[in-house]
């Protein structure tokens, strides 16, 4: 490993600063000393009697609207039952997923360099936007990818808000999914952007409503973001829906922010298509990073990729670069890492991956549709799945999140409620735990269900529990 540059013999000399020259020959005190200060301010300071210190607009107009809802929970786990959680996005939570060997020693080998350790371009450093420019050259209809136009973000959360404030001013507008990340309202909120929601319809496997979404659009409106696939609906959208939504871009000139964060997450039968491939008209900015895929998301690497073919983005692609140096780049050691896990990490890792998510959401599929006041809705991708709840068949419960808490008072097993992601009604469970763990899971919510679901009165009759209007048991 390097060693210090400093040592014992070399003496750092010190001036003091009231007497430090500056370059007109005067003393910084002098300088100070000859500076008028505004009498507005003066006055200010002279009607201070106390302390008076408050939270900026953007502060506190910050809401995690996951956290806010799940705080507000009054949970109490049943002791006699291990707690379950099937809420956290995080897939290294339960030790069953790791990354991968090859990942880990790309690390060591750019740490044990000692070519990393100080700062980079705020963009990245050359030889890591090279690498993320070839991996990610499925995103352009002819493969060609320059490094200038990617931007290494602190995280694919940061890649977002990076390429919100880039778009969106004050008083404007963005149109975001719903259900969708709740990040993308936290992200806009506290700038007074506002966020619209065009809906997903999860009898068409959370396909977009084209003509409601349309109906939004309006002269303050900057930008469509698009999940895909999405969390928390696990949904793949198909060529033909991407165009339709490039389609309704092109008319009303609307650039896209793609959030394609889980683009390699995706089951058999089903493919990702970077909707940047399919259009040189409608302006993308590719979202993405080695969050999910690599398994890593505490690493905080993300990138945007910006497609652009006619320049039409015009000063906002310089804002995207001012905005790197809000943090002045990120982190530098898995910059130097990024080349070898890019290109050293095996297909058949992924796979396995991939292979571990399906089979979960295969079973939680099998095991949970025949519930009576359940219907999930099978995944194609992510590692989520959303499950509707026939809450008036819970007599017990006002809501989803009502639902959840008793869920897990009773049964010890935590799911997010559709509220956390703008959409009642429905409950997100991860498909990330281990097998056993969530097949238990399973039994234990469909036992709850049966505890507390309300047949109608044909089904009573039919199970020979009301006769005269009477029920019996």
């Amino acid at each position: 490993m390097p060693s210090s540059a400093a040592s014992k013999d070399y003496k750092f000399e010190s001036n003091s600063p009231a007497t430090t020259p500056n370059s007109g020959g005067e003393t910084l005190a002098q300088e100070l000393q000859s500076q008028k200060i505004d009498d507005a301010a003066i006055k200010s300071v002279q009607h201070r009697t106390a302390w008076q210190i408050k939270g900026s607009a953007l502060s506190l107009n910050t809401h995690n609207r996951i956290r806010n809802i799940v705080e507000a929970l009054q949970i109490k786990p049943n002791p006699q039952k291990p707690m379950i959680p099937l809420s956290i996005g995080d897939p290294t939570t339960f030790g069953n997923l790791k990354a991968a060997d090859e990942t880990m020693k790309a690390v060591l080998r750019s740490l044990e360099s000692g070519k990393f350790n100080g700062y980079a371009h705020t963009q990245g450093h050359e030889a890591s936007r090279q690498a993320v420019a070839k991996y990610s050259a499925h995103q352009r209809p002819d493969g060609l990818i320059d490094p200038s136009d990617v931007i290494l973000c602190s995280g694919c959360s940061s890649a977002l808000e990076y390429c919100i404030l880039a778009l969106a001013e004050r008083g404007q507008n963005i149109l975001v999914p719903r259900p969708g990340f709740c990040l993308y309202h936290t992200l806009a909120e506290g700038l007074d952007i506002e966020v619209r929601y065009y809906e997903l319809l999860p009898e068409q496997q959370w396909r977009a409503d084209l003509r409601q979404l349309e109906s939004l659009i309006d002269a303050n409106t900057v930008a469509l973001l698009i999940n895909n696939p999405s969390n928390p609906c696990g949904s793949v959208y198909d060529e033909a829906h991407l165009l339709e939504l490039i389609a309704i871009c092109e008319r009303h000139y609307l650039p896209i922010i793609a959030d394609e964060i889980y683009e390699h997450f995706v089951f058999p039968g089903s493919r990702h298509v970077a909707i940047s491939s399919l259009t040189r008209e409608v302006p993308v900015l590719s979202c993405g990073g080695l969050t999910k895929r690599f398994l890593v998301p505490g690493w905080r690497m993300g990138w945007i990729i910006v497609h652009d073919h006619y320049k039409r983005l015009g000063t906002a692609v310089t804002g995207l670069r001012n905005m790197c140096g809000r943090i002045l780049g990120t982190n530098t050691i898995i910059q130097g890492a990024l080349p070898d896990i890019l290109t050293k990490t095996p297909q058949c890792y992924f796979d396995g991956v991939i292979k571990v998510l399906h089979a979960n959401a295969q079973l939680a599929y099998k095991m949970l549709k025949p519930v009576p006041g359940l219907n999930p809705v099978m995944p194609n991708g992510a590692m989520y799945m959303m499950i509707g709840v026939c809450i008036e068949r819970f007599l017990a419960f006002k809501d989803d999140t009502h639902f959840v808490q008793e869920l897990v008072n009773e049964q010890s097993v935590f799911c997010l409620p559709g509220s956390c992601f703008s959409y009642p009604g429905y409950i997100r469970i991860v498909l990330t735990v281990p097998n056993t763990m969530l097949e238990e899971a399973c039994v234990r919510i469909a036992e709850f269900c049966d505890t507390h679901y309300k047949k109608d009165n044909r089904a009573l009759i039919e199970d020979g529990l009301l006769e005269d209007g009477q029920i019996h048991y």
